[in-house]
């Protein structure tokens, strides 16, 4: 999307806990006589499929296999799950294609679990949102948010900076997902720290806030259910996601939390997309991340998806385009210390753990 700040892609965490499994996985390590199947498997974070079969890949999916006579399979889950789950399976191959958040896109590689692969169309993606060597593409530009029940907290009553939430109304009717777990969650982390300017004070910050969480959750997109049903009346997740939960769940509304006195903060989500190593059908692959960044699937993102497209020379001009240009505006876009946090990750998830007490 050309009409916000792009910035790297190259840290954040997964979305999503739940796994579900669409068909049943070949077995396959690589060449073989299975490559020639009419098959392609997906290890992906969620978000992209739709709840109730009208989501982006529902769409993209069924006119890739119209296209192509190419079936899709379909695992989802975290994306830190998806990339362990590839790893356990190294020796074994069954994934075809990941698509998954930073940094765990970039830990995919640097685990030897991706080849290289330019899909076309990849030329037209800005060059933050794609690794140099060809390893993987962002095929569905997103941001961080928060959601928040606009029938509880309509008007006046919706909250707009992080210190209204530790107020003891939100007691035990805020939670946020699992940082070093789910991507949104880490997300959390990085936008405090960039808020609070630190790590100290944003851990500060949350250790206060854990009095109203209600507690760890592997799963951002379940999170927004109970949001709309008025379990929940704050949580964490992501534009595009929240954005299509939102035409099924009326109540939800997207914010973004600012530090008082200061303008509301965001930063690049992307799903990134890969061809995976040994992949037992990698021809089938190639063909599904060139569909993916195909200008037809490129176009649907907003207006199907409630996302951003990948392709800079997508002018998205749909209602829910200009829905989501309205969202964002007045939203400060920043671009955090990837490197720092990509070699720190770990230790900060284990600071978080260690003043939330979880």
């Amino acid at each position: 999307m050309s009409r916000h700040p792009r910035v790297p892609v190259r840290t954040l965490a997964a979305l999503s806990g739940s796994l579900v499994l669409a068909g049943t996985l070949t077995a396959c390590g690589g060449d073989s006589a299975a490559s020639d199947a009419k098959v392609v498997t997906v290890y992906s974070a969620d978000g992209l499929k739709g709840e109730n079969g009208d989501g982006w890949y529902d769409k993209v999916f069924k006119d890739f296999e119209k296209k192509t006579g190419i079936k899709v399979k379909y695992v989802e889950g975290g994306s830190g799950e998806m990339v362990q789950r590839a790893v356990r399976e190294k020796s074994n191959t069954q994934a075809d294609v990941l698509v998954t958040l930073p940094p765990f896109i970039q830990q995919a590689d640097e685990k030897g679990l991706l080849q290289a692969y330019e899909p076309k169309g990849s030329e037209h993606v800005d060059g933050a949102n794609k690794a140099p060597d060809g390893k993987w593409t962002s095929v569905v530009n997103n941001y961080f948010g928060f959601i928040h029940n606009k029938k509880e907290l309509g008007g006046a009553k919706a909250p707009k900076t992080w210190d209204e939430l530790t107020d003891s109304a939100y007691k035990n009717k805020l939670q946020y997902s699992t940082p070093g777990v789910a991507g949104d969650g880490t997300a959390v982390l990085i936008k405090a720290m960039h808020d609070f300017g630190g790590k100290e004070p944003a851990m500060k910050y949350l250790e206060k806030l854990q009095s109203n969480n209600v507690g760890p959750s592997a799963s951002t997109g379940k999170l927004a259910p109970k949001v709309d049903k008025g379990e929940l009346l704050v949580a964490n997740g992501d534009v595009q996601m929240n954005y299509a939960q939102s035409k099924d769940m009326p109540n939800l509304g997207i914010w973004f939390p600012a530090k008082k006195g200061k303008k509301p903060t965001t930063f690049a989500l992307p799903y990134a997309a890969g061809l995976v190593n040994k992949a037992p059908h990698s021809a089938n692959a190639k063909k599904f991340l060139d569909y993916l960044l195909s200008r037809t699937a490129q176009a649907q993102v907003s207006e199907i998806g409630g996302g951003f497209a990948a392709r800079k020379d997508i002018k998205a001009t749909d209602a829910n385009a200009i829905a989501l240009d309205k969202l964002m505006d007045g939203v400060e876009v920043f671009e955090p210390d990837w490197d720092d946090i990509s070699k720190n990750l770990k230790s900060y998830v284990e600071d978080w753990k260690s003043a939330t007490g979880s």
